[in-house]
């Protein structure tokens, strides 16, 4: 009898289950943990697609004494446990690492911002801007203010990037743009500076380039929405 009182316990796994998932999605929401992962413009998506989940599993439990017995209740359990360590465990991405893996086609512009004042360019504005001038010295002289991450690629001095996203994570693209770190500077992997200067040019392995040079640099915070479109 009591082996009968638990399988019949069992068939609350899947609606708790449900419910869980569904807690998972909204509060990734809510709490700006998808701010890390996805591009704003799915937010919605997922957070319509956890309340579905909820409202499924409350009418499934609210019936669970008519469900059949799951077959296999420890995957459920495991499944329960994945949720509970997605809600302990915040992401936490080394964008550093992430870029330094990926190629620099960046995607289109969603929009023209070439004509902004030089100052208010946004570091991904600004490699967008210098792939379409073919004369690095069309810029020099521009008063420059970005923030970003640094960049850290094996051989290669630290580059300021920033990610931008057409969905998620997985297509992630990286723009960085090289900096004239002075001798005091020490730029750590995946720290987050911004930084006030000029853009110039340099001469680096045979070729003419633009490099910003700072006036100040400062160390912030990760944005709330590090993931540019």
């Amino acid at each position: 009898m009591p082996r009968l009182n638990r399988i019949r316990q069992t068939r609350y796994l899947p609606p708790l289950v449900l419910l869980l998932w569904g807690w998972v999605l909204v509060w990734s929401t809510v709490s700006a943990r998808l701010d890390l992962l996805l591009n704003a413009l799915f937010h919605p998506v997922v957070a319509i697609a956890g309340f579905v989940l909820m409202v499924l599993g409350a009418v499934q439990l609210r019936f669970a004494s008519r469900l059949k017995t799951p077959l296999a209740p420890l995957s459920w359990l495991i499944s329960i446990a994945v949720a509970c360590l997605v809600l302990l465990f915040p992401p936490s991405p080394s964008f550093s690492d992430l870029a330094a893996n990926r190629s620099e086609n960046l995607p289109e512009a969603p929009r023209l911002s070439f004509f902004l004042p030089p100052e208010q360019r946004t570091l991904t504005e600004w490699v967008r801007l210098l792939r379409s001038q073919p004369d690095p010295n069309l810029h020099a002289g521009d008063p420059v203010r970005i923030s970003g991450f640094v960049l850290q690629r094996r051989g290669s001095q630290p580059q300021l990037a920033r990610l931008t996203v057409r969905c998620c994570l997985a297509d992630a693209t990286p723009a960085g743009l090289p900096i004239d770190w002075p001798a005091t500077a020490d730029p750590k992997p995946d720290e987050w500076l911004a930084i006030e200067g000029t853009m110039t040019t340099k001469m680096r392995d045979g070729l003419l380039i633009n490099v910003v040079k700072p006036s100040t640099i400062t160390a912030i915070p990760r944005p709330e929405r590090p993931l540019e479109p």
